[in-house]
């Protein structure tokens, strides 16, 4: 396991739209899923995103966008199309029969090429990839690399053939182009790029930083990670603050507390075995770590969250 891949582990893909509209300028589309993520693959054709925050975010064909928040945005030809007639067009992933057009579907459009869009908004369970997305900008874009070109076909080619299964196949691939989007934009980043990103190619800290996410529970110290990774202790807490800008058995402890959120929200499991999910002997010492860091007892943050 790995940072990112735990981060992601919360988000599918469901029902990703490959989009047939023949979108002829002057034309918008709304997005209005609120998802968390919402990916835009432009096949052909172009145009601007229009962002909550009024931010105007241009892709052309060949890239790829990833939207953050939950705030709708559109998509034109133009952000001058929104102000005069123009053909309206909604595109949802999760409630497909409230897709199409809006007005006149017989729009003539006016020149320009016309513009294909595969889209795939992603839904997330517990609160894991909150950490993800406070590392994304509103709206980033990339172009396209080969595997997601391959994507593209595989999922045009599936759609084309109507087979049972196709929705879940292009919801599957929906994901892994999400992966690869985001592991792109995170290696262009190099140094500006997040810390638990970063880390896990370090020679020193990645090791240490995988034994952390693979065993969370585990009853790590610093040698024990040292262990891990090679070398002395020292040398493992000197670069893996560094690094992470934390000592390693601080960003075990956050983790663990992380974790300890999402688990409180299943009512089925107590305190105590919560605490032994993520690495305590006893319910005592888990509840003194969790007030500490989260301001409330695991039972009263429990609570409020039932509310």
């Amino acid at each position: 396991m790995d940072p990112l891949s735990e981060l992601l582990s919360g988000i599918r893909a469901e029902g990703a739209i490959l989009s047939d509209a023949m979108l002829k300028a002057p034309w918008v589309v709304g997005f209005d899923d609120r998802a968390p993520l919402t990916m835009v693959t432009v096949a052909r054709g172009g145009g601007v995103l229009l962002l909550a925050d009024g931010s105007e975010v241009p892709v052309k064909a060949g890239q790829t966008a990833i939207v953050r928040g939950h705030e709708p945005f559109r998509m034109a030809d133009s952000p001058a199309s929104v102000e005069r007639p123009h053909l309206e067009y909604w595109l949802t992933c999760f409630d497909p029969e409230a897709c199409g057009p809006e007005g006149n579907p017989a729009h003539p459009g006016g020149p320009g090429e016309a513009t294909d869009l595969f889209v795939g908004a992603y839904r997330a369970s517990g609160r894991r990839h909150e950490r993800l997305l406070r590392a994304l900008p509103p709206a980033l874009v990339i172009d396209d690399r080969t595997e997601v070109c391959v994507m593209l076909d595989a999922c045009t080619e599936d759609f084309a053939s109507r087979k049972l299964g196709t929705q879940a196949f292009i919801d599957r691939l929906f994901d892994w182009g999400l992966v690869c989007t985001l592991r792109t934009w995170f290696d262009q980043q190099a140094e500006q790029a997040p810390a638990w990103y970063r880390g896990f190619a370090d020679p020193v800290a990645g090791p240490a930083l995988e034994a952390i996410h693979t065993r969370l529970a585990a009853p790590w110290t610093v040698a024990g990670l040292a262990t891990q990774a090679g070398v002395s202790r020292a040398l493992l807490a000197k670069r893996f603050n560094e690094i992470m800008g934390e000592p390693p058995l601080t960003y075990l402890t956050e983790r663990r507390m992380e974790l300890a959120e999402e688990l409180l929200g299943d009512p089925d499991l107590t305190v105590a075995q919560v605490a032994r999910s993520v690495g305590y002997a006893d319910q005592f010492g888990f509840s003194n770590a969790f007030k500490r860091r989260k301001g409330a007892s695991p039972t009263a943050y429990r609570a409020k969250a039932a509310v």
